[in-house]
């Protein structure tokens, strides 16, 4: 029965393996027919889908600049608090070092003349006239001592408060470096991203994006890099009309996140350096420039205001006239002469 059964066995286990590998290979088969009818590489975008894909990227990027440019105004500010307490903390330490040596040797002198009970000093001095006055000296001597302890505690507890806040800022400036580094890795990526799509076109077609009618800017030549012409409506003070001379002067150079001139700009960079040139100390952020001043119509704006675009207030130029301003695009643009039209506007600040 045994002999009978195994060569039966040895048959059904080859026949179960040949029928696996036969509807393995059909199976393969079938896949390579279906791949052979329908796979093919994804269609090149036109230059159109690129330049579309492209704006929203630096749109992406541009709003977590202006987040790492927060971030960083705040771990700046962290970074010199914290600098300032250890300082403070260095000198009450020295001032701590004083009043102990002081302390020391008021005990030390205390400790040599302390022996004898005093009425029993007193009656066995020779000259009790000048006992009385050494008594006094070393009344006077405890009571300076009372005032060096105190002044120790002081110091301690003063020290002790700084330590205390010098800790608290070094977990601040922790979450900003952290919170920096997260937006930095966002706008780098998102940038990244823009390069690598705009690598597919030809040089031709990145030409033309690049001179396309995406600022209509066609205006930053020479002629833009002038003053002002005479028909241009005036600035209404001397400051202002410096912030617009200093941005006239940048005109063509490169846009850079997170830069602050002089040779290179953000969009919000570029703003607070031209005001800063003007003796006017801007923030460091979009958000916080459109609350630095009293908010106008876009019916009233003068040179020198500020013009803040997109719902989330991501994006500022300053106002030059004639429907214009002068702003800092993205990385594909420089510093640039804009119509106010041609990004969706939020509102307008004059800051002097």
């Amino acid at each position: 029965m045994g002999t009978h059964r195994r060569p039966r066995q040895r048959a059904m286990g080859g026949g179960r393996a040949r029928t696996a590998v036969t509807i393995t290979l059909a199976g393969a088969a079938t896949v390579t027919g279906l791949g052979g009818g329908t796979g093919h590489a994804d269609p090149k975008p036109t230059a159109t889908q690129v330049k579309a894909k492209v704006d929203k990227l630096y749109r992406e990027a541009e709003i977590a600049t202006e987040k790492y440019n927060g971030a960083k105004e705040k771990a700046d500010a962290a970074e010199e608090r914290l600098e300032t307490l250890r300082d403070e903390a260095a000198r009450k330490e020295v001032r701590l070092s004083s009043a102990r040596e002081a302390l020391g040797s008021v005990a030390a002198a205390q400790y040599r003349s302390g022996g004898l009970d005093p009425a029993l000093q007193l009656a066995l001095s020779a000259d009790p006239d000048a006992y009385l006055e050494g008594a006094a000296f070393v009344e006077r001597a405890g009571s300076r001592q009372t005032a060096a302890v105190g002044r120790v505690r002081k110091e301690l507890r003063e020290i002790e408060q700084l330590r205390g806040a010098a800790r608290i800022e070094v977990t601040s400036l922790t979450s900003r470096r952290a919170e920096l580094k997260s937006h930095r890795e966002t706008v780098t990526g998102k940038l990244e991203t823009a390069r690598r799509l705009l690598s597919r076109l030809t040089a031709e077609e990145r030409a033309g994006l690049t001179h396309s009618t995406n600022d209509r800017a066609a205006r930053s030549s020479g002629a833009d890099r002038a003053a002002p012409a005479a028909s241009s409506p005036k600035a209404p003070n001397s400051r202002a009309a410096a912030a617009v001379a200093y941005a006239h002067q940048k005109i063509g150079s490169p846009y850079v996140w997170g830069a602050t001139g002089p040779d290179a700009f953000d969009c919000s960079g570029l703003i607070q350096a031209a005001y800063r040139a003007a003796g006017v100390s801007l923030p460091r952020t979009t958000y916080a420039q459109i609350d630095a001043g009293r908010r106008v119509p876009r019916s009233e704006l003068r040179p020198g205001d500020l013009v803040f675009f997109y719902s989330g207030i991501s994006h500022v130029g300053i106002y030059i006239g004639d429907g214009r301003m002068i702003h800092a695009p993205n990385p594909s643009a420089p510093v640039r002469v804009a119509p106010l039209d041609v990004m969706p506007f939020a509102g307008a600040t004059r800051v002097v």
